[in-house]
């Protein structure tokens, strides 16, 4: 198969053999490809090297006989996002989450376009929590593992005043409170499935309860191992628990 000046996105790249790249994007109209880029060290490539860092938006044309692609070339369409702080481990986030649901050569422009979104997002005005749970709303729904948000497993409508929990098979679980407790770490409001459902930003609060309830859902996808991106982020909020 040809691919002649497929657009593209970048997830990871790391280096192969002496002189060459192993590399991952997410294309617009066949899915998630692996390319081998040979030779790409030296002064003369280096526009080949900066035109395939994580998060790059690329043209490519390469020829795949086996399970990777020889890449042939590849071109810079735009200027990258330049990021810092915790918008660069949310970029890590979306890239790794990509790598490790979206399968390769499996089509859905859905996802390209939820990809494209997310990054344009990272360096955006809206809170970087919200820009994420969009896209994992997206991917799951773009690889049909997504959920009516309006209503729950049983066919219930969603009370905006109650707490869910997400289960990957069956859908949102209305939680019981327990004597006026329930599992705040693991339960979403109502009101926050409803607002991402209907792409509106939910208040700070619904937003955050969004976070492990989406969690679940993923680590059942995942197979039960996690990403690195979640190890980085328990590291880092151990380190501010241990910073008086």
């Amino acid at each position: 198969m040809r691919y002649l000046s497929e657009p593209a996105f970048v997830l990871h790249t790391r280096p192969w053999r002496e002189t060459s790249l192993l590399v991952e994007v997410l294309s617009a109209n066949h899915g998630r490809i692996g390319l081998i880029a040979r030779g790409v060290q030296g002064p003369k490539r280096q526009p080949l090297r900066a035109a395939l860092q994580p998060l790059q938006s690329i043209r490519f044309d390469a020829i795949q006989r086996g399970e990777l692609a020889r890449l042939i070339g590849a071109e810079a369409t735009d200027i990258a996002p330049r990021l810092g702080g915790e918008a660069t481990l949310a970029a890590f986030y979306l890239n790794e989450l990509t790598l490790r649901l979206a399968p390769r050569e499996d089509p859905h422009s859905q996802l390209f376009e939820a990809y494209a979104e997310a990054r344009e997002g990272l360096s955006g005005a809206q809170p970087l929590a919200w820009t994420l749970r969009r896209f994992e709303r997206e991917l799951l729904d773009s690889l049909g593992m997504g959920f009516d948000w309006q209503h729950d497993g049983d066919g219930n409508e969603i009370d905006a005043a109650a707490r869910y929990r997400l289960d990957a098979e069956h859908g949102p679980r209305r939680v019981l409170s327990d004597r006026g407790h329930v599992d705040r770490s693991a339960a979403a409001t109502g009101r926050a499935l409803l607002a991402l459902g209907m792409d509106t930003v939910p208040d700070a609060e619904d937003l955050a309860s969004l976070r492990r309830a989406m969690r679940e859902v993923l680590s059942h996808h995942l197979g039960g191992r996690g990403l690195k991106s979640w190890e980085m982020l328990g590291e880092l909020a151990r380190i501010a628990r241990a910073v008086p």
